[in-house]
């Protein structure tokens, strides 16, 4: 099915960086997404976690994201490869747990642009010029948020990004809502993209397992 013109507008203030099209988003489609990866974890928290990488996956893919394309097919799609490699790490059997897609395909092996993304091998100086535009672009963002005064940004920025904690804990941990904590991360990267695109470079695979 394809996208509404309600849809393909909403993904376009996404890509501009609009945060109130973002929090939309997450919000027209974190239940949906929450129930079906729950029922095949029966784990609430873990749940969680994997509807965030899942949109942090469909934000990182933006660039190749065709708008023509069922955007919830699509958010579905990264939630079930998501959900396929936390079942791997956890050494079960994704097809035993997650069945098909509803069209007699394995949900691991559900055709998307995430998966083929993830199978290009980078060249290693490719890799070295993108860590180092990474940590080049983390310490301008430091630089700038501590001279704002935004503590609580780059408070933020380290359990995030430093330490990999999830949205759930980062929230507690600083007196957030979970939304507002979305909402940094989705910016941060935003920043951090454009940053990348502006030196020649890609970080589309940042953010992604």
């Amino acid at each position: 099915m394809a996208n509404t013109d309600a849809e393909i507008l909403l993904i376009r203030q996404v890509r501009s960086g609009d945060a109130p099209a973002w929090r939309l988003l997450v919000e027209r489609y974190e239940g949906r997404l929450t129930a079906f990866v729950d029922s095949r974890l029966r784990d609430r928290p873990a749940s969680e976690d994997v509807v965030q990488e899942t949109f942090i996956g469909f934000l990182t893919s933006l660039p190749h994201y065709d708008e023509n394309r069922d955007l919830e097919a699509y958010l579905f799609s990264i939630a079930a490869h998501k959900l396929t490699d936390h079942l791997r790490k956890q050494g079960r059997r994704p097809i035993d747990q997650l069945g098909s897609d509803g069209n007699g395909r394995p949900l691991d092996e559900v055709p998307g642009d995430i998966r083929a993304a993830s199978s290009i091998a980078r060249s290693d100086e490719q890799r070295l010029a993108e860590e180092r535009l990474l940590a080049e672009s983390i310490t301008q963002l430091i630089d700038e948020w501590r001279d704002k005064g935004d503590f609580t940004r780059l408070k933020c920025l380290e359990l995030l990004i430093v330490k990999g904690a999830a949205n759930k804990d980062v929230a507690r941990n600083l007196g957030l809502s979970e939304q507002a904590v979305a909402s940094y991360k989705f910016q941060t990267i935003a920043r951090m993209k454009e940053m990348a695109r502006r030196a020649g470079l890609s970080l589309s695979s940042w953010g992604q397992s």
